[in-house]
């Protein structure tokens, strides 16, 4: 059994004290709310801030784990899905460097619904949920941000069951192509996602040879480019709006 990299109540020996450290400067950089936040609370967050390399196939949190901490993805590429062991296996959206997700999980201290997976190797942070309910009391600026975080997270699983209902391979790669480049979401995607074709496969449920092919008349449509490593947006709105011509 695949055990989470980050220490739990029921299985605190899941990561080596060795394992986990505090961020680097630039990691610090790259976590869109700390800017929010006073001097008296950037201190305790850099304090109680955890980070963990992650290799591929690895949880960073699995359904039914009570939760204990809140994650962002300083680098790399996650993916959210139910227990496969419960029935099919749904992935339910990726998340790439600059999100931070389970905020609601945190909220309620619900168990985790959904497993998180890494995709490939990725650099992912922590803080305590202790830490998140001490500045939900104290911080206008965090609130918000985390008010705005449910809001679009509540628009982008939406947008999700619309996807699961597309018929076609092509709108139903432009679509998920598109909730991967929010900008309130994932801050720190900008114009160029690095991720292969078969992360994508992954996230959206297709083989890497048909989203090949969708990719390829993504491109021929105007809207995306791809690069090397990676898929630059080109007209985000049309992305979101891509309908296969017959």
């Amino acid at each position: 059994m695949v055990q989470p990299v980050f220490p739990t109540a029921s299985h605190a020996s899941a990561v080596r004290p060795s394992r986990s450290r505090a961020p680097l400067p630039e990691e610090l950089r790259q976590i869109p709310w700390l800017a929010r936040l006073d001097e008296v609370e950037r201190q305790r967050i850099v304090a109680d801030l955890r980070v963990v390399a992650v290799e591929p196939g690895e949880l960073v949190c699995r359904v039914g784990r009570p939760v204990t901490y809140w994650f962002g993805v300083i680098d790399g590429l996650l993916k959210m899905s139910n227990d496969s062991a419960l029935g099919v296996p749904i992935t339910f959206t990726g998340v790439p460097s600059g999100g931070w997700f389970g905020e609601g999980t945190v909220l309620k201290n619900e168990v985790y619904r959904y497993n998180i997976q890494a995709l490939r190797k990725s650099t992912v942070a922590g803080i305590t949920t202790a830490t998140f309910h001490w500045l939900l009391d104290r911080s206008i600026g965090f609130n918000r941000f985390v008010m705005n975080q449910l809001n679009e997270r509540l628009g982008q699983f939406i947008g999700a069951r619309e996807i699961d209902r597309l018929t076609s391979p092509d709108e139903r790669v432009a679509r998920s192509l598109a909730a991967l480049f929010h900008p309130v979401l994932y801050p720190g995607v900008g114009e160029l996602l690095r991720i292969t074709q078969q992360e994508l496969g992954y996230l959206v449920g297709l083989s890497r040879q048909r989203v090949n092919e969708a990719l390829h008349a993504l491109q021929e449509a105007g809207v995306i480019r791809v690069e090397y490593g990676g898929v630059r947006v080109l007209d985000l709105e049309h992305l979101r709006r891509y309908q296969q011509l017959d």
